[in-house]
């Protein structure tokens, strides 16, 4: 089911969807993704420092795009260079959906009234709309490469779910 919104993503759900072998989920679920330039930046890092992440140049339904009101980024100095990015390139958008996994930067978005969702959320609406069969096996792959979800949420995702 392909939305016709913006959808902006930030690093932390582009790295783990990818090591889980589900990148495509953001294609199939959105069509085309934004990515600033800060995200491709960090995705690079973490390429040089030997990381498993996504060739963005492999990906044609990814764009990168460029900040025009990098003075916002400044502002915050606890968020990370790709959660300033993405807000700031949310803030140019209609709308936008954003896909962020850090605390700060989604309290910023809530504070915002931007949409948002973040790893899990990608992985469970994907279970929803068929393209993946289980979550509760993808969910303990996301623990076990370093991602933090609570018992909790866990335990709401797999009875949201189904499983």
């Amino acid at each position: 089911m392909k939305t016709h919104r913006v959808v902006i993503v930030n690093t932390s759900p582009l790295f783990y969807l990818h090591r889980l072998g589900c990148l495509h989920c953001l294609e199939k679920l959105y069509g085309e993704i934004i990515i600033p330039e800060a995200v491709a930046f960090e995705l690079e890092e973490g390429k040089k420092l030997g990381e498993d992440v996504p060739e963005i140049s492999d990906y044609h339904w990814i764009k990168v795009r460029k900040v025009t009101a990098p003075a916002f980024i400044k502002i915050i100095s606890d968020l990370g260079q790709g959660e300033a990015a993405v807000l700031a390139l949310a803030c140019e958008e209609s709308e936008p959906l954003l896909i962020i996994d850090d605390a700060l930067a989604r309290r910023i978005a809530k504070l915002q009234a931007f949409k948002l969702t973040g790893t899990a959320g990608v992985l469970l609406k994907s279970k929803k709309e068929g393209y993946i069969s289980e979550i509760k096996p993808i969910l303990e792959r996301l623990k076990e490469v370093g991602f933090y979800l609570s018992d909790k949420i866990i335990t709401d995702i797999l009875k949201i779910s189904g499983e």
